[in-house]
């Protein structure tokens, strides 16, 4: 098949799935995942028709989607794709570039300096920093640590590249009692071990309590949080930062969707201070509503980022700055690309009314739950609603419910020990109506199971 015909096919296809995603279940029906089963097929000897690959494809994995890029997705903090965002990725793939330095891709590396700039303006980050555009807040902490923890042996006289970890003098690594698994998860696979972390005590809210913020020394990573996963609730950094800093430590903040609370006037006082940390990550597919498979590593020290990732070979050498020296990724695709688009798309003005109409409309969801007798149990200082009902059981029998009903869906979590469901407004698309509607199926399925356990009993 020409390939002209099949990309024009397989853009039909999208732009259906697409012009359909605020009728399609949120979370597909079980005809659908059982139909999963024709992928189960036995790798063919003589390659089949690329259009009936695509066509295989959508009809039965488009099915088989979770609607994440419609409104009414409320899990896990992420948005949809932002029309320019996605249009720009399409274009990207068509380029097909090697996107880790300007010899291979002279207009990805522009579009990535361009789009490096735009961040730290929008966030008003310090403006020298570097910015490292990578797959995951996974991997841009690892990015972020290892710079971390090679500066602070430098300090000693310590040659990490050189003499690695073995005999190297001990660092600390002070995490919050709530900290991110993904944080965990880098500093795991960086060797520093779970049993090793000093964690720090938080109030109520999931923040870090400054009165018991444990020492710091000039050997010390500390981690602090722009936006904790379940209250959305932002750390003392005005409190925290300048002890850090006097004391000689490092410190990083997840900011994996909280970062961009700067952009409003209304929010930004949550994120005092922030700027005089070392580094941060950020996602582009949370606030921003870039695709999947696009975040930031954000470092003051560009130097160090730029030593601590550098992979530079005797064919490819690049300046300091290109992508491949600020990554994990040395072959690696062009993701500012949609980040550039997002932001040239929205402008500031733009992504300060996103954030704010989702914090908005999160309210929104509180003052609803709590009316219909819901504990909501945080304060909703950002996008995310921390919900209980009366029972435990009470409590997981909602969430099943509105995730059985395929109109909207939100997951589930524990905070102090207790079942809890959380709710995120982060997508373009979640409009006043929908948010409405997700009150009103709620407090519908709260009465039915309230009155089904009085019934049971």
């Amino acid at each position: 098949m020409d390939e002209l015909v099949l990309v024009a096919d397989a853009d039909e296809r999208a732009r259906r799935y697409l012009e359909g995603i605020e009728q399609r279940r949120v979370f597909p029906d079980g005809a659908a995942i059982e139909a999963l089963r024709r992928f189960d097929e036995p790798l063919p000897v003589n390659g089949r028709p690329d259009s009936e690959t695509i066509q295989l494809l959508d009809e039965v994995g488009s099915p088989a989607t979770v609607a994440s890029n419609g409104p009414n997705y409320f899990g896990f903090v992420v948005g949809a794709s932002l029309p320019a965002a996605a249009a720009a990725e399409r274009l990207a793939l068509a380029w097909d570039q090697v996107g880790f330095s300007f010899d291979t891709s002279p207009a990805a590396a522009k579009l990535e300096k361009v789009a490096a700039s735009w961040v730290l303006e929008a966030l008003d980050l310090p403006r020298d920093s570097a910015i490292g555009f990578g797959t995951s807040a996974t991997a841009c902490t690892l990015s972020c640590i290892t710079a971390a923890r090679r500066t602070l042996l430098a300090r000693t006289g310590w040659n990490f590249e050189e003499q690695g970890l073995a005999g190297a003098p001990p660092l600390r690594v002070v995490v919050s009692e709530v900290v991110h698994i993904t944080v965990k998860k880098a500093l795991r696979i960086l060797g520093f071990g779970t049993a090793n972390l000093v964690v720090a005590p938080v109030d109520e809210h999931g923040r870090i309590d400054p009165e018991r913020l444990p020492a710091l020394d000039d050997r010390t990573i500390l981690f602090l949080q722009a936006g904790e996963v379940n209250t959305g609730e932002f750390d003392s950094f005005a409190d925290i930062i300048p002890r850090a800093r006097a004391a000689g430590a490092w410190v990083h903040v997840d900011a994996a969707f909280g970062l961009w609370a700067r952009t409003s006037k209304r929010l930004r006082h949550l994120t005092e201070a922030i700027e005089q940390a070392d580094s941060w990550t950020t996602d582009g597919h949370k606030w921003l509503n870039t695709p999947y498979d696009c975040a930031m590593a954000i470092c003051r020290d560009a130097d160090a980022l730029a030593a601590a990732m550098n992979s530079d070979a005797v064919y490819a050498t690049a300046s300091r700055d290109a992508q491949k020296n600020l990554t994990l990724e040395f072959s690696r695709r062009a993701r500012g690309i949609s980040v550039w688009a997002a932001l040239r798309s929205l402008g500031t003005a733009g992504v300060a009314d996103l954030v704010e109409r989702h914090c908005d409309q999160a309210k929104r969801v509180g003052e609803g739950l709590a009316a219909a007798g819901f504990d909501v149990v945080n304060r909703v200082v950002l996008n995310q609603v921390l919900v209980r009902a009366e029972s435990d059981e009470l409590t997981t029998a909602v969430r099943e419910a509105a995730q059985r009903s395929g109109k909207l869906w939100f997951g589930p979590t524990v905070w102090r020990g207790r079942p809890a469901f959380r709710i995120s407004v982060s997508s373009w698309r979640t409009r006043d109506a929908d948010i409405e509607r997700l009150v009103a199926l709620l407090a519908d399925l709260h009465e039915r199971a309230r009155n089904e356990e009085v019934v049971t009993v």
